[in-house]
């Protein structure tokens, strides 16, 4: 019988933590349950004490997905389970979502209602962020960017060397996941208002989001993204060309560089495939 570990990562959710353990002591009780504190100045330690739950504590704060990480290099079980530690997630669902990888998945993400969503711009940036995955991958994406999901443990270290530090994680594993062919299903949840501050800014970290779904665009398939800029660079050249030609009779500088643009531009999307045919190679 595969073994559960249940991986908290935890900022000062020591109020949150209070509550959440015991919980989650009652509805897995044969779990291992590992709470990464990210630098906490409250009272996780002794929370964690209290309940018989091991705490990993870092010196200073390295982030959601530094804590993540630690969490999946020390857990035993052959089932990982992430979930936020500010009491959003009912560990009364762990089994539904556990449940699921029975059916031949390798990971399973509880994904989240609109009425789950910690407001109507956050609801909306998921919305955004979840299409452009979507396009991305060719696989329909539900929660880009949910923090509670089940893996097995030896596909999801197949990627911990991508995962960043800060908070991107979900999305760096969903489109990992789905880049190495491995099944990815979800599961609906209600996620409970949290108990305390987002560490969350809806603004730097929304365009931080952004940035990141170009970036794994560039690991998960490089030429999606690539060659409709290549393409833009062509039709702009071409476009100035026959402006300049049925005005003047003659070639410009400006389409020549656009042309030179979209041929580099295309070349680098090949390269940059190559080396995520490599980045991907399969495991032993």
């Amino acid at each position: 019988m595969s073994r559960i570990s249940i991986i908290l990562p935890a900022k000062n959710e020591a109020a949150a933590l209070k509550d959440l353990l015991p919980r989650l002591t009652a509805a897995q009780p044969g779990a291992e349950i590992i709470v990464v504190d990210d630098g906490s100045t409250d009272d996780t330690k002794t929370v964690c004490a209290g309940n018989g739950v091991t705490c990993l504590s870092s010196p200073y704060s390295m982030g959601n997905g530094a804590a993540i990480k630690r969490g999946a290099r020390a857990a035993t079980g052959d089932i990982l389970v992430f979930m936020d530690g500010d009491g959003q997630h009912d560990p009364a669902d762990i089994a539904r979502l556990v449940g699921r990888l029975a059916e031949g998945y390798d990971m399973v993400i509880g994904a989240r209602s609109w009425e789950s969503q910690a407001g109507v711009g956050r609801g909306l940036a998921n919305t955004l962020y979840n299409w452009l995955a979507s396009r991305m991958t060719g696989q329909v994406v539900a929660d880009l960017t949910s923090g509670f999901r089940v893996a097995r443990a030896n596909r999801f270290r197949e990627f911990i060397h991508l995962l960043p530090n800060g908070f991107s994680y979900p999305t760096t594993s969903t489109m990992a996941f789905f880049r190495s062919a491995y099944g990815v299903a979800y599961e609906p949840i209600k996620a409970a208002e949290r108990v305390g501050k987002s560490h969350i800014k809806p603004l730097k970290d929304g365009l931080r989001f952004l940035l990141i779904i170009f970036k794994i665009a560039t690991l998960y398939s490089p030429l999606k993204l690539f060659v409709p800029v290549s393409f833009a660079f062509f039709v702009m050249g071409s476009a100035n060309y026959a402006y300049t030609y049925f005005h003047y009779g003659r070639l410009t500088n400006g389409s020549t560089l656009m042309w030179s643009a979209a041929v580099i531009v295309f070349l680098i999307g090949l390269v940059s495939e190559q080396i995520t045919s490599l980045t991907y190679r399969p495991h032993e």
